[in-house]
């Protein structure tokens, strides 16, 4: 069991930034990826972001490459999502989930852990 907690969501104008941080707990001792997913008012929950064990390889949507940058420390926890160039349609509830092995899946279905998420308001 991997329980995911979630932090430093908030308000901000278009353009601005935001850095998100996942902390785990619990059996954090074996390998996992570790993703950000978010769900927008009337859309289906998108795959934002997701990062392996080592750190090495990370994995991006296509709508936030070059913009947002997913990272973790040298001891695997926290998870951070630093967003920058935000835009209005970055509006969504964020979550943070986890998987254990060492590919990064793009699916909902593969993660099993959860948080609760972290509210992300992009104003214009």
């Amino acid at each position: 069991q991997v329980q995911l907690v979630e932090s430093g969501g908030g308000s901000v104008q278009a353009g601005g930034s935001l850095r998100l941080s996942c902390a785990a707990s619990g059996r954090t001792y074996s390998p996992y990826v570790m993703a950000w997913f978010r769900l927008a008012p009337g859309k289906d929950i998108e795959f934002v972001s997701g990062i392996n064990w080592s750190g090495g390889t990370t994995s991006y949507a296509d709508s936030v490459k070059g913009r947002f940058t997913i990272s973790r420390d040298n001891a695997k926890n926290p998870v951070y999502l630093q967003m920058n160039s935000l835009e209005p349609e970055d509006t969504a509830l964020y979550y943070c989930a986890a998987s254990y092995g060492n590919l990064i899946p793009t699916m909902r279905a593969r993660y099993r852990y959860w948080g609760q998420g972290t509210q992300v308001t992009v104003s214009s």
